[in-house]
């Protein structure tokens, strides 16, 4: 009856004075939820932010029509507008110190490395998506709670590393413009301020695409920097070799999916960007003239845009590259420490039943005042480990050791056609492109005695 009038009273309370419950353990399972909500919402907010920034550019071509207008802004924007302004603006010197045939070059140069970033990289986005593209869809399951905090911040600092590299060639451009705009004059100050903003808006949208891109992949590879630095902290955490396999598995066919990506991106880059290079070295050494910051300027800035966007694709893939090979040694260093650590546990089995058996003799001593044969003889025995023990040792040494030897087989990487990006890859291009800059100006520059 007491039981049955408690009931009562507590049912008959208002809402307000309803008695708090203690916290449980769904209480908690609710709490993990909404925080993986919460982390999963921040990195959707992230994503869409980053997809509305890309679509701007016109690097979503997901259907017909964005398509056609992406491109349609690209031609206006970044090939007509300059050669237009280029071609109607008079200019009594330009034809002397060879301005206008400079700047034409340089439009051609950098839209048709814009061009080659935004086909595919357009392509890429159309096909697999934003979330695939950036191999992020990992984190809809049991990653999130651990690696949705360093992608937001990742897709920031790729932002940031945007904006960091884009103001100073930007400041350099306008005072270019502004120092090219008081030689160059023209009827009015009003077709002047048009001429100077039409050439920065072309300028801004090409450099940006170009750029853009190559930020993307520098994303992407810092994306996979996340899971390698999470898998070397994954030995500290799991015993299991079948486990690493399947892990380093999953490492490698995402690196490869990468390679098979980007690989037209990157050869086309870089094509594209030692072509406009070696132009401009034949311009500028073969030009007879003085060159200024008025005909030349532009070829610095160009330059530094086209150079810090193949120093961001090589950093990159440099740094995956070493990351994926790095973890043979970070394993064979753990493979050693286990071994080593089996063999002092086993030792020390030993040691601890040759004691035993020392303390068990001098019992024997103490009661008997005479030694038998046999008693001599358990004194210098040692306990050796059983059969299943020695097994049990012996098959986790050669499970770590066979997984040494296929990690050391199979280092993993950024690859283009099966070249891995990386230091040796690096300095083949550095002397190739030595070689090619010795014969360029070997042509140009002629040295004559009389």
């Amino acid at each position: 009856m007491a039981d049955t009038h408690l009931q009562i009273d507590q049912e008959s309370l208002p809402p307000s004075q309803t008695p708090l419950l203690p916290p449980t353990h769904n209480n908690n399972k609710s709490h993990h939820r909404s925080r993986r909500q919460d982390q999963g919402t921040d990195l959707d907010q992230a994503l869409k932010g980053l997809e509305t920034f890309l679509t701007f550019l016109g690097f979503n071509q997901s259907s017909a029509l964005s398509f056609v207008l992406s491109w349609t802004a690209f031609i206006v924007i970044g090939v007509l507008l300059p050669v237009v302004i280029l071609e109607l603006s008079k200019c009594g010197d330009c034809k002397k110190y060879q301005i206008k045939d400079f700047e034409l070059d340089i439009v051609a140069s950098q839209a048709c490395l814009a061009a080659v970033s935004l086909a595919c990289i357009s392509h890429s986005l159309r096909k697999y998506g934003i979330r695939k593209f950036l191999f992020v869809e990992r984190c809809a399951g049991h990653g999130m709670a651990r690696f949705s905090h360093k992608y937001v911040q990742q897709i920031k600092d790729s932002l940031r590393l945007l904006v960091l590299w884009s103001l100073p060639c930007f400041i350099l451009k306008v005072v270019r413009e502004v120092i090219r705009v008081l030689y160059v004059q023209h009827e009015s100050w009003w077709l002047s301020a048009a001429i100077l903003f039409g050439l920065i808006l072309s300028w801004v949208y090409v450099s940006t695409v170009s750029l853009s891109a190559s930020i993307l992949f520098h994303l992407v590879c810092n994306l996979q920097v996340i899971h390698f630095d999470d898998y070397a902290k994954l030995l500290e955490r799991e015993s299991d070799v079948l486990v690493f396999i399947e892990e380093h598995i999953h490492l490698r066919y995402h690196l490869s999916k990468i390679s098979h990506r980007f690989r037209i991106f990157l050869l086309l880059e870089f094509c594209a960007v030692t072509a406009s290079q070696f132009v401009t070295l034949f311009q500028t050494t073969g030009y007879s003239g003085i060159i200024t910051v008025i005909n030349g300027g532009d070829f610095a800035v160009s330059s530094i845009v086209q150079v810090v966007g193949i120093i961001l694709c090589l950093h990159a893939a440099t740094k995956i590259s070493h990351r994926a090979q790095g973890i043979a040694s970070v394993v064979s260093r753990w493979h050693a420490m286990a071994t080593c650590a089996s063999i002092d546990s086993s030792h020390q089995l030993r040691v601890s039943s040759s004691m035993g058996n020392l303390e068990a003799a001098n019992s024997l001593n103490s009661l008997h005042f005479s030694y038998s044969e046999s008693d001599l003889e358990s004194l210098d025995y040692i306990a050796m480990p059983t059969n299943t023990q020695l097994a049990s040792h012996m098959a986790s040494y050669h499970k770590r050791l066979a997984f040494v030897l296929y990690l050391q087989n199979n280092p993993g990487g950024i690859t283009i056609f099966g070249w891995t990006v990386d230091r040796a890859l690096i300095n083949t291009i550095f002397f190739i492109e030595l070689s090619l800059v010795t014969f360029v100006l070997g042509k140009t520059i002629v040295f004559t005695t009389k």
